[in-house]
């Protein structure tokens, strides 16, 4: 394939073909150059240092993982940023993802407009979203026990163990998670994780 060099290619990495085939469709039709790949380790063979873009890589290939081709990319020359995309999201692998700068941590199927939106943020060089808290005065923002609340959530713990962490009712956790989901902007757990570990709250 020819070397792409366009500063708006999208690099997609993932083993289903029908994934590769609709994307390449969706951000075509959208204006942005793809080039396309079936396994980490075939991307980064690939991959020259002079290329710029965007990669969205699926979280579980066969061979290297999608976390794993983004550890070795923060070692590469390119230093292209990354959107993880899976159908098997937890929070240990977004957190994971978001320790090596991730623009975005998306569970399939997936929201064509979150997609584009992170895609945009990724080739605008902005490592957080503008509208995010990391714009807000998040100290302020939560109580003590909401605090509480989303270092906990962000571990990975259920509403019940939250619970029982903090001697309250599985439904007053939820309630205090809504709230703090609410003031800080976050549309979905991994947009919570990416928040806290950015060490805004």
């Amino acid at each position: 394939m020819n070397s792409p060099v366009h500063r708006k290619t999208v690099f997609i990495v993932d083993d289903d073909a029908s994934v590769r085939d609709a994307l390449a469709l969706l951000l075509s039709l959208r204006g942005y150059p793809t080039a396309i790949f079936a396994n980490a380790e075939d991307f980064l063979r690939a991959l020259e240092p002079h290329w710029r873009g965007v990669v969205i890589a699926d979280l579980r290939m066969p061979g290297m993982s999608g976390l794993e081709m983004q550890e070795a990319l923060a070692r590469h020359p390119a230093r292209l940023p990354v959107i993880i995309v899976t159908g098997h999201g937890d929070v240990a692998a977004a957190r994971q993802a978001f320790k090596f700068h991730a623009i975005d941590f998306i569970e399939k199927p997936f929201n064509h407009e979150q997609l584009l939106q992170s895609i945009d943020r990724a080739l605008q060089g902005l490592p957080e979203d503008p509208a995010s808290i990391g714009t807000r005065p998040v100290a302020s923002a939560l109580s003590a026990r909401e605090r509480e609340v989303m270092a906990l959530v962000v571990e990975g713990l259920d509403n019940r163990t939250v619970g029982e962490r903090l001697g309250i009712s599985p439904r007053t956790v939820e309630v205090h998670k809504s709230r703090v989901m609410s003031k800080l902007g976050a549309r979905n757990l991994a947009e919570l994780i990416r928040i806290a570990q950015a060490g805004n709250a």
